[in-house]
């Protein structure tokens, strides 16, 4: 068993999913602030949620190309943990980010070959943790979330100075064997421990955690 297995069920949006989600032993719970979103959650909103987080799980808030004024109040309302960025944000703008933050910040990228794999180094020096993702379905306005997974292949045997972690249309049916495939530190889920796009189920989260911690 995988005792140093990091789990985070994102796009949570109920006291009940929170604690769910804490008590199945996920590592990290995420709040999705981007309107476009069936996941997300007002500042106020999340600020309330996050105040439900037990000591020892990390609260991450997902953007997409938010101002500056939009994360000065995610700072100073829901004091995340982490933020994660989800958009085009640059190495600069990341880096930015960083220096003011107080808090981790951390990149999804899409993945579409091995190039996209080398193309992640740009962000060593400024992301705390990069999350490789599968790429938005063409005409989707969501850049996660899809229920999509991509070539896991592309991971195998692949060696990253930094932390980082997998997410892509994971699910309780399939996790043990991304994690088999990838040896990833971190599987991230959302839609695959959905009833319906945005509605969180309590006994996928459960399963999805037990077959992580188990893989």
């Amino acid at each position: 068993m995988a005792h140093d297995q990091l789990i985070k069920i994102c796009g949570l949006s109920t006291p009940e999913t929170i604690r769910a989600a804490c008590d199945a032993g996920a590592s990290h719970v995420g709040l999705v602030h981007f309107a476009k979103s069936p996941r997300n959650v007002s500042l106020d909103r999340a600020a309330e949620l996050r105040a439900g987080v037990p000591q020892g799980v990390k609260a991450v808030v997902l953007v997409v190309d938010p101002d500056a004024q939009t994360l000065a109040d995610i700072i100073s309302a829901v004091r995340p943990d982490a933020i994660q960025f989800h958009g085009s944000e640059t190495p600069a703008r990341l880096a930015e980010v960083r220096a003011q933050a107080g808090c981790e910040v951390w990149k999804a990228l899409p993945v579409r070959n091995a190039a996209s794999l080398r193309s992640a180094a740009s962000y060593d020096d400024v992301a705390d943790l990069i999350l490789f993702d599968a790429p938005a379905p063409e005409g989707s306005a969501l850049p996660g979330g899809n229920g999509e997974t991509f070539g896991w292949d592309h991971l195998r045997g692949f060696d990253r100075r930094g932390r980082w972690g997998l997410a892509g249309g994971l699910s309780p049916d399939n996790v043990d064997e991304a994690i088999r495939a990838t040896k990833a530190p971190l599987v991230d889920v959302s839609s695959g421990v959905e009833s319906a796009p945005g509605v969180k189920d309590v006994d996928r989260i459960a399963a999805f955690c037990k077959a992580a911690l188990k893989a």
